[in-house]
């Protein structure tokens, strides 16, 4: 496993000082092939830790990534989408639909994951955004409670909860995680409690 993610940090180090590279990886979002828009959606999101910036001109094609039918290609997309937001959320917008439908996916709970991040990141923007995509990410919270996701979707849900939020989301959100505060245990205790901490500040 180590071999291939020394491989994506090459190509990502590479595609960061190399515009033609980068270039080529975005260009492989849209190829016929799975096995390069997965490869090439990994370097993308490998690329937007280390440097976003490089990827602002090309987040219409990262966007259109999120309607490749294979989970991965789309969660390396969102996780770069995450990076993008605070550069810019505007275009960001774009990615709702994706990302919403990835929310859902059935058969990848990674990709949810990767949504849910997602949509916490772009919501806690501004008021108007978290009441864009504040009922998707409740009726997240309320669907995969207890999936093996759901404690690091809580980890996203906490920086939403220090985000810009609306006073109506921030109520509703206070109510939706009383119960785990309350009576949760361990890790989901501790997440729900500083979640319901962020939100009283």
């Amino acid at each position: 496993m180590s071999t291939r993610s020394d491989d994506v940090k090459e190509a990502a180090a590479s595609a960061i000082k190399s515009k033609k590279d980068l270039e080529a990886h975005v260009a492989n979002l849209a190829g016929s092939s799975r096995r390069e828009r997965q490869s090439s959606a990994a370097v993308i999101a490998a690329v937007s830790k280390d440097d976003p910036e490089k990827l602002v001109p090309y987040m219409s094609d990262i966007i259109d990534a999120l309607n490749r039918p294979e989970a991965q290609t789309r969660w390396e997309v969102l996780d770069a989408l995450t990076e993008l937001v605070s550069l810019d959320a505007r275009t960001c917008d774009k990615a709702l639909i994706g990302a919403e439908t990835a929310l859902f996916d059935e058969d990848s709970g990674p990709l949810r994951l990767a949504a849910m991040r997602f949509l916490c990141a772009f919501g806690a923007t501004t008021e108007n955004r978290s009441e864009k995509v504040w009922s998707l990410i409740d009726e997240g919270i309320q669907c995969y409670h207890g999936d093996l996701e759901f404690l690091d979707m809580l980890v996203g849900v906490i920086e939403f909860s220090a985000g810009k939020l609306a006073p109506s989301v921030k109520e509703e959100l206070a109510a939706r995680m009383k119960f785990d505060a309350e009576n949760g245990k361990g890790q989901l205790k501790k997440r729900a409690t500083q979640i319901e901490e962020n939100l009283a500040k």
